[in-house]
């Protein structure tokens, strides 16, 4: 598997990310290991996780997903110089009063959180450190509606970006990334980047599959033209377009063990929306209409999409990751793609 350059940094990473989130909830320690290495048997050079996981979040388990991280690479002389290593600083708490006191994102707390991510890693650097979710108030995480009223915001771009350059300067972080950003933050990141030499952003990891298109209303020109890659998350949309659900009609929670199933917070965002799931049916039908899984039909449209650099996969058994790495190289023929977009045109993007 080819690396490819994020963004205008010298980071090369495979089109393939290993995402942790499930590490310390559902998946324990030891499997963990066993999935990053073969993960990185597998050719798999990118790793990324962030100081709130594992999903759902709970004080109980804050930054349990970064310690087993950081375990596996002590236990691994020499993994760390084979690894792009990428983790995130938690945006303005939200309702996670355990991961800061405070309620903003001032440069201290940006500060903070990353000594507290390199000791858990264990690690001197961080490859590519993002902030998880804006310290302005955006639409995220089911919300579709920028609301003024609801601004609350006390520490500009600027400031957020002379922490990040204080991290950079001190080589603690080589990189820096956003992470479910509006095409107006891309723009005004790279804009005060430019105007400052202040570190400029590489990536942005926002969700990316095909029940959530947002990134094509606007945000794909942005990264385009600004030199600015796509890292692309939950493109199996928490298990919905593995087909799982399917059979328990409008309710996730009647499916097997899974994500939706196990978590209710999770089905009430977005990804277990009635409609978000009979939007996953019609495209789960119509990869099998096809020949293909679910999974694979749904991976590869990521896979081969002009807008991503890389695709996030998060799993929680070895088989799931090597079902996912099974699907690179499927390339999904025109006809299909154009009936894709075309249940999109009906149905819109539920999972927003």
């Amino acid at each position: 598997m080819q690396t490819v350059q994020l963004g205008q940094s010298d980071l090369q990473v495979t089109p393939i990310c290993l995402g942790t989130m499930t590490f310390g909830e559902q998946v324990p320690e030891s499997d963990t290991h066993a999935i990053l290495d073969r993960a990185v048997e597998r050719g798999i050079n990118f790793l990324d996780t962030a100081e709130m996981y594992p999903v759902p979040p709970r004080a109980e388990t804050f930054g349990t997903t970064e310690t087993y991280i950081g375990n596996w690479l002590a236990a691994r002389p020499g993994m760390r110089q084979r690894i792009v290593l990428a983790t995130k600083v938690a945006g303005p708490s939200r309702a996670m009063p355990w991961v800061r006191p405070s309620p903003g994102l001032a440069p201290a707390d940006i500060l903070a959180s990353c000594e507290a991510s390199l000791k858990r890693l264990r690690t001197e650097v961080i490859d590519l450190y993002q902030i998880h979710w804006p310290e302005r108030h955006v639409p995220a995480f089911g919300e579709i509606y920028y609301d003024p009223a609801r601004e609350t915001s006390k520490i500009g771009i600027y400031d957020q970006l002379e922490a990040l350059n204080k991290l950079v300067r001190e080589g603690k972080v080589r990189y820096v990334g956003l992470s479910n950003e509006s095409p107006y933050g891309v723009h005004e990141f790279v804009r005060v980047a430019e105007q400052y030499e202040l570190p400029r952003i590489a990536s942005v990891q926002n969700p990316y599959c095909l029940t959530s298109r947002a990134v094509d209303n606007g945000l794909d020109e942005t990264l385009h033209r600004l030199g600015v890659s796509l890292l692309a998350y939950s493109p199996l949309a928490f298990g919905a377009l593995t087909g799982k659900y399917d059979a328990s009609g409008t309710a996730a929670s009647a499916a097997p063990a899974g994500r939706l199933a196990k978590f209710e917070r999770m089905r009430a965002q977005r990804w277990g929306r009635a409609e978000a799931l009979a939007a996953a049916r019609r495209y789960n039908a119509l990869a099998r209409e096809h020949g293909l899984t679910p999974t694979r039909m749904a991976l590869a449209w990521c896979y081969t999409n002009w807008r991503v650099a890389s695709t996030i996969v998060g799993v929680t058994s070895l088989a799931q990751l090597d079902e996912n790495l099974q699907a690179w190289g499927t390339r999904l023929p025109p006809e299909l793609l154009a009936k894709i977009d075309q249940v999109r045109w009906e149905l819109r993007d539920p999972a927003q």
